[in-house]
């Protein structure tokens, strides 16, 4: 079990576990029209799902506190499902528009928190808590533009869905937070 476990973290591990969660969509494919994935779909998603593995990898390689590496897992997740979400769907309305662009200023959010953090608990508590005020900002912004008028929008989907996506990430800025305190305390006693 010790092997596998070591085996799925490392790059050829991530590799393995990318390529079988794009055939749950591939094989869904064969049975039922609902699954309609292009070439490119499989690509980007590739992309995104391997990127966040292997960050995964390399960033917890060497942290030898379990919260802390559920911290990591809950930011990168949260961050991959906004992604995903956003793609597949759209966060405001019923497929591709403008609207959904605003969201790219989350994940600039979260790429410069992070760098400017240097992955340090305290920072990553405000990393995660910015992009999840961030993620109220934008709803705010969609409601005042008017944005609930989209094709298959409404002011309850647009703040049901930023609500979930702020609090997704508000639990991971806590997780940050409580490895923070721990190592804290450990520096004092």
């Amino acid at each position: 079990m010790e092997r596998l476990i070591k085996f799925l973290h490392s790059i050829p591990g991530v590799a393995v576990v990318t390529g079988l969660l794009l055939a749950i969509p591939l094989v869904a494919m064969q049975f039922t029209d609902e699954v309609d994935w292009s070439v490119m779909d499989f690509m980007v998603m590739g992309v995104l799902i391997f990127g966040s593995g292997l960050s995964y990898v390399l960033i917890t390689r060497y942290l030898p506190d379990l919260i802390y590496k559920v911290a990591f897992a809950s930011a990168i997740g949260s961050t991959l499902l906004l992604a995903w979400v956003n793609l597949a769907v759209g966060l405001i309305g019923g497929g591709a528009h403008a609207g959904n662009l605003m969201y790219l200023v989350v994940f600039i959010v979260v790429i410069t928190g992070t760098y400017l953090s240097r992955f340090t608990p305290s920072g990553m508590e405000r990393t995660m808590l910015a992009s999840a005020f961030t993620i109220v900002i934008l709803a705010i912004v969609a409601l005042l533009t008017g944005m609930q008028h989209y094709p298959g929008s409404s002011v309850g989907e647009i703040i049901g869905v930023n609500a979930f996506f702020s609090s997704i990430f508000a639990v991971s800025g806590l997780f940050f937070r409580y490895v923070a305190i721990r190592q804290e305390g450990t520096q004092r006693g």
